[in-house]
């Protein structure tokens, strides 16, 4: 009878790489791999869990974008190179902001949604008597074309950021 540890008829000792510890995953990452029970995972993310504060925000979020949706479309049209990129900038910001204040994907797609209906909805409806705030020309379909590509640049972003996965992996 063998009193080695792993030894059976013949078989010698077993060893691991990393000595007599636990055997690690060949992933390198210094940890066991057991699995994470599912309580240990990150509550941010694309996870992360709804509540009154986080609905909040979002509403917070929705009506900033009418708010800075209206005053971008009339500095646009007011001033043409620098009112466009001050517009540009600044539902931008409200797109990148509210991504990073909430850590989740939709802080980018609630004021995107918003100012998009804004536009559409509100703002390029004609009126009974003919005119409209959102006209036709180069400025208005650069802030169109524009403040889609930073929604979709801004939501990107907050998926790229899942927190807990470190840079190169591919989180499981």
């Amino acid at each position: 009878m063998s009193t080695a540890k792993g030894g059976g008829a013949g078989n010698g000792p077993r060893r691991s790489r990393a000595g007599n510890g636990p055997r690690r995953s060949r992933a390198g990452d210094g940890h066991a791999s057991a699995p994470r029970p599912a309580s240990a995972r990150p509550a941010d993310g694309m996870s992360a869990p709804v509540t009154p504060g986080r609905v909040g925000l979002y509403v917070l979020l929705l009506v900033a974008s009418v708010l800075v949706t209206i005053a971008g479309t009339l500095v646009q049209a007011a001033w043409f190179p620098g009112g466009l990129l001050l517009a540009l900038a600044g539902i931008g910001g409200l797109f990148y902001g509210g991504a990073t204040a909430t850590g989740t994907l939709a802080g980018a797609l609630v004021p995107g949604a918003g100012w998009l209906v804004t536009l559409v909805v509100l703002l390029g409806a004609i009126r009974p008597e003919g005119d409209f705030l959102f006209g036709a020309g180069v400025s208005s379909t650069l802030f169109l074309g524009g403040g889609g590509l930073l929604a979709v640049i801004c939501a990107t972003v907050a998926l790229r950021r899942a927190p807990g996965v470190p840079h190169g992996r591919v989180g499981g």
